[in-house]
């Protein structure tokens, strides 16, 4: 069975939702058997109410950029239909599924609770298991697993969403496989590839002609931000 999986942040105009602050922007990535779809969800939403400064300073929207933005109840059915059934996967899950939870609690009285309607994996969590007594916000865990950033100058839910995605998928692929394909790559040959592959029994799946090209795009946007790209130096 298909796992899917919602990769999920929130922006918010303050920190707690009991002193009345509200969310302001959603972004989602939708990963299946740890594949990206492309079939994300992001909105902005007016929150009715002044945003804190520093909360400004974190993310950058400002009261006046969402007063034509829908309202939670707006979107309120779309984000659930998307999110329901999926395993959600948040850094500092406590905080987006509070916020969340205060968002559906007051527009549903019946509302019993996100968990119950997904299960929720932390990232933060999870780092401070893999590495404990280090810095394990997102800019950290992007230095610690190679992952450029540099384009990140400001928090944002769909962006931070996208990064949070090479992050599980890094903390959670496994170095084995990881030194496989290192090996794979240098062994100078397609005997000897092939040779290494019937050893443990694996399944080679080419890329097809248009995954090439996403793929090209994708190093070409690296670039113009100013990173690099190993895969131009192994092609």
């Amino acid at each position: 069975m298909a796992k899917r999986q919602i990769i999920l942040d929130t922006e918010t105009t303050g920190i707690d939702p009991r002193q009345g602050h509200r969310i302001i922007e959603i972004g989602c990535v939708e990963m299946v058997n740890r594949r990206l779809t492309g079939n994300n969800f992001h909105v902005y939403i007016n929150p009715r109410r002044a945003i804190e400064d520093e909360a400004i300073g974190v993310h950058g929207i400002t009261n006046e950029f969402l007063k034509d933005k829908p309202l939670f109840k707006d979107i309120a059915d779309e984000f659930f239909d998307y999110i329901k059934g999926g395993e959600l996967v948040i850094h500092n899950a406590p905080f987006d599924i509070g916020h969340m939870d205060n968002e559906f609690g007051i527009l549903w009285q019946d509302w019993t609770g996100t968990e119950d309607f997904c299960p929720v994996v932390d990232t933060l969590v999870m780092a401070r298991d893999l590495h404990p007594g280090q810095k394990n916000n997102l800019d950290a865990l992007c230095r610690r697993y190679e992952i450029d950033n540099t384009h990140r100058m400001l928090h944002g839910a769909l962006l931070d969403s996208e990064i949070l995605a090479d992050v599980y998928l890094q903390m959670t692929g496994g170095q084995v496989d990881m030194d496989l394909a290192q090996q794979l790559l240098n062994a100078g040959n397609a005997d000897s590839s092939q040779t290494m592959v019937k050893q443990r029994n694996l399944n080679v799946v080419y890329a097809t002609e248009n995954e090439i090209l996403e793929h090209d795009s994708r190093l070409a946007l690296i670039e113009e931000n100013g990173g690099t790209s190993l895969w131009r130096n192994i092609q």
